[in-house]
């Protein structure tokens, strides 16, 4: 779309507001909101922002960056194409930013900018990327004493959930499809009042963009029910973890052909999808703390819990950090897709995918490959096993996480100066407040936040 058929649609559809949205370090979305009546100059000149938005962190603490102080600004300047009226805020329509410099320039330390020139990578290579995000969130009220109390107390996959969580789930994917999300598969999940709903994958920008659409949208439509929804990586320290898993496919330039896709093989996985493999199971390490971004998530972290704490990879194994998805009968060449199970809606997700990317087509550039895939669940290796096999540990703290992503030279050059700098410091803030206080204040903050 262009600027003249936005500011169509928001006068046809009677929009008086329009949230220009971003992501900051911290994995918090933000944004600030235009009248309509001055929509279309908004769009030419953007709305101001000052720097240090992206030096705050989860608390709304600001971190010494020299950058991202009290002098300067940037532009939030909307993507049209991202466009969308709220169906569930009345009067209200949506833009997806990208922060520019007053020199017309990205600005180095702009998330969505840095997955754009990941994405340009990968078009140098000859490739288009699709991907989702898989979310898992939790559904709560808040009781007399001001706790957060799961909606139920079914079993997993338990029709009974379902009876409970039908009236907003079922809002929640009109809600989607009314913004151009297309959901796709729904049930309940392990934990108490914990719920999954899947969309269909899209090119990679707008993925990132429907990861903060879906979250802006689960959380508005279960307020109008009464409920809180959370995102949180470990919402209840006694109950499962929710995870924003990744799901990827990589094709030639115009879309036709999967990549990933080698009916011969074993696991029909083709070798660039090894080599893509290898290049995350290599990295990542350092990459888990922009997928698993928050103190919170390594609570979810851990081995024997599903959220694949091992630098493993296999088919259909998922306590592996990358699994190999097994095909739809009938649909086997497209449906041919990996998956990032240690990832989290905690992360920011332009940063995560295109992190996530980049390790990816690292591993395409240097031929690497995986070694042999791994179908059992890796804790039950012995130490020498997973060492002859190359399986290690993933970082258990976000402090051990963000010391591994600064050793790792490529995601520190990958990245630029200025976002490595300024995300490491976000996130080595974050992990000493929540250290300095009790479970009860960590998951107080991280179930509301996400």
């Amino acid at each position: 779309m262009n600027m003249d058929d936005v500011v169509r649609q928001a006068e046809e559809a009677g929009v008086e507001l329009v949230e220009f949205l971003f992501v900051d370090n911290g994995g918090t979305i933000r944004g600030k909101l235009t009248h309509v009546d001055h929509l279309r100059s908004r769009m030419q000149g953007g709305i101001g922002l000052t720097p240090a938005m992206m030096a705050m962190n989860m608390l709304d603490q600001l971190q010494p960056i020299p950058e991202m102080g009290p002098v300067g600004e940037v532009r939030l300047m909307p993507d049209p194409d991202s466009f969308r009226v709220l169906p569930y805020s009345p009067k209200v329509a949506v833009m997806m930013c990208d922060q520019i410099s007053l020199n017309h320039e990205p600005w180095e330390a702009c998330p969505r900018s840095f997955l754009k020139s990941v994405i340009r990578q990968a078009e140098a290579m000859g490739i288009s990327i699709m991907a989702t995000y898989e979310d898992e969130f939790t559904l709560a009220r808040i009781d007399d004493n001001g706790q957060y109390v799961p909606i139920d107390e079914a079993l997993c996959f338990s029709s009974i959930a379902m009876d409970v969580g039908n009236p907003v789930i079922l809002d929640i994917m009109r809600a989607l499809k009314a913004q151009g999300i297309q959901p796709e598969q729904y049930y309940p999940e392990l934990g108490h009042g914990q719920h999954e709903l899947s969309i269909s994958p899209t090119d990679l920008l707008t993925a990132a963009d429907n990861q903060v659409r879906y979250r802006e949208t689960v959380r508005a439509v279960a307020k109008q029910h009464g409920m809180v929804a959370s995102f949180a990586p470990k919402p209840f320290a006694n109950e499962a973890g929710n995870g924003a898993h990744i799901h990827f496919s990589l094709w030639d330039r115009e879309g036709k052909k999967n990549l990933f896709w080698d009916p011969s093989d074993n696991y029909k996985l083709s070798q660039t999808g090894y080599q893509f493999a290898a290049g995350i199971l290599r990295h990542l390490p350092g990459l888990v703390a922009i997928t698993c971004a928050s103190f919170n998530s390594y609570r979810r972290l851990n081995p024997r819990s599903w959220s694949s704490a091992y630098t493993a990879f296999g088919p259909d194994n998922r306590e592996a950090a990358v699994r190999i998805a097994s095909t739809f009968w009938g649909n086997e060449e497209k449906s041919m897709n990996m998956e990032l199970k240690s990832s989290d809606s905690s992360a920011n997700p332009y940063l995560a995918l295109g992190a996530t990317v980049a390790a990816g087509l690292d591993g395409i550039r240097n031929n690497w490959h995986p070694g042999t895939g791994v179908e059992v669940d890796p804790a039950t290796l012995t130490e020498r096993e997973r060492e002859e096999r190359g399986i290690v540990r993933l970082p258990s703290t976000l402090r051990e996480a963000v010391d591994a992503l600064e050793a790792d030279s490529f995601f520190t050059k990958t990245l630029g100066d200025l976002l490595t700098r300024s995300y490491t410091a976000v996130k080595r803030s974050e992990y000493a407040a929540f250290s300095e206080q009790d479970t009860a204040f960590e998951l107080k903050h991280h179930f509301y936040k996400f």
